[in-house]
């Protein structure tokens, strides 16, 4: 497999419309080739391309920050000495100034297939940018981990944010490249931009499913994303961002494991079991106990469970992380009415509007936990049209 990085640097013939063009690069720590190379230092090294400035999104494009919600500011590139601005800072969209630098933007990001992930907001932002001021941009494109199995419902009119770039499921399975041809089909943008396609890339292939073992190597895209299993458990352990409990940061297995100090888990996952076994399938649950060193429940036991998705149990197209998550806040809501599950804060720039709805794209999922006559049904009868629809939608776009 060649990754749309490793086919710039190495094929000469691609970089052509490029040369006697001032060229910038949006990138982060998972921006590397085949060989290791960072990609600012690989095109760098093409001496026919002249890089003239980069870009971080959010956590830096060095991942030089290990927390979320961390702004990044400016700096100046010690190695190549060319500005770095952040599009997760002062701005998260490029300035006037900042567009003024370049003429082609090179988008290389490693991606993780879900909606709220950041990179793919600040790829549309860049591709708006693109077309208000007359740039090029090329995204060079890499695998989705997750692979190609759709699961949520469409985010909904007026839940746009930097978490919910436009009317795409919580789990997408787009690559980062076909994310672009959708959204400037979607939104109608008149922008110069092209899409270094992946070669060899089979995103249906066994048993990476999207992510190709053994063949490309693991580099976190942000600090918490240490694993292809929390990138599976990703699409649905990201909701409890949006809660009380422990999505089991200030651990070593972020968004892989969950729990809270105050809850037992053990008859709450029975629960789970009788509520909708359905819904459990494909992966294994663990039962475990952990103590987060930061961030939520820091230095308290929490009861809990990982997701396992590395051993036998394991089957792709069967796990569905966005509604195991969503049955374990039902369990958690018919085994303690009381419990307070929703957490109210500043969350990636909102004030006004809870963290749960802005990540879930719309109110139905905290509704229907809510709900005390809700059953899995009813839930599974809202998301399916969704589901359907958006495979439909997004067939014109796949590339692979």
């Amino acid at each position: 497999m060649k990754l749309g990085i490793d086919r710039l640097v190495s094929e000469r013939e691609m970089r052509r419309e490029l040369q006697g063009k001032r060229v910038a690069l949006l990138a982060h720590p998972a921006s590397m080739t085949c060989d290791f190379r960072h990609s600012v230092d690989a095109l760098m090294s093409c001496g026919d391309l002249k890089l003239v400035a980069a870009f971080g999104p959010q956590h830096g494009m060095r991942g030089e920050k290990q927390d979320n919600m961390m702004e990044s500011p400016d700096y100046v590139d010690p190695v190549h000495r060319i500005p770095v601005f952040s599009l997760y800072g002062e701005v998260r969209r490029p300035t006037a100034s900042m567009l003024d630098t370049f003429d082609v933007l090179l988008v290389d990001m490693q991606d993780v297939g879900t909606r709220i992930y950041t990179f793919l907001t600040t790829l549309l932002y860049v591709l708006e940018a693109g077309a208000q001021a007359k740039k090029s941009i090329w995204v060079l494109d890499r695998p989705n981990p997750a692979g190609r199995p759709v699961e949520g419902s469409l985010l909904k009119p007026g839940w746009e944010s930097f978490v919910g770039a436009g009317p795409l499921p919580m789990r997408h399975g787009l690559t980062l490249g076909e994310a672009a041809h959708w959204f400037a089909k979607r939104f109608a943008l008149d922008v110069d931009f092209r899409v270094i396609a992946m070669e060899g890339y089979e995103p249906a292939r066994g048993p990476g499913f999207g992510w190709p073992l053994h063949e490309l190597p693991w580099v976190n895209p942000s600090p918490n994303a240490a694993s292809l299993s929390m990138v599976r458990a990703y699409p649905g352990t990201v909701l409890i961002e949006g809660t009380h409990l422990s999505e089991g940061r200030g651990t070593t297995r972020p968004l892989e494991i969950l729990g809270a100090p105050d809850l037992e888990m053990g008859p709450i996952l029975e629960e789970m079991r009788r509520l909708a076994p359905e819904w459990l399938k494909g992966c294994h649950l663990r039962p475990c106990y952990f103590q987060p060193t930061f961030q939520k429940h820091a230095g308290q036991i929490c009861s809990g469970f990982q997701i396992h998705v590395d051993d036998l149990s394991y089957d792709h197209l069967a796990f569905r992380p966005y509604r195991l998550v969503a049955l374990w806040l039902k369990a958690i809501r018919r085994w303690r009415p009381d419990y307070a599950i929703w957490r109210d804060f500043h969350y990636e720039y909102e004030k006004d509007r809870l963290a749960i709805d802005l990540i879930n794209g719309g109110t139905a999922l905290r509704e229907w936990v809510d709900d005390s006559g809700a059953e899995a049904g009813d839930f599974e009868a809202f998301l399916r049209p969704d589901e359907r629809a958006w495979e439909e939608e997004r067939q014109e776009f796949l590339l692979y």
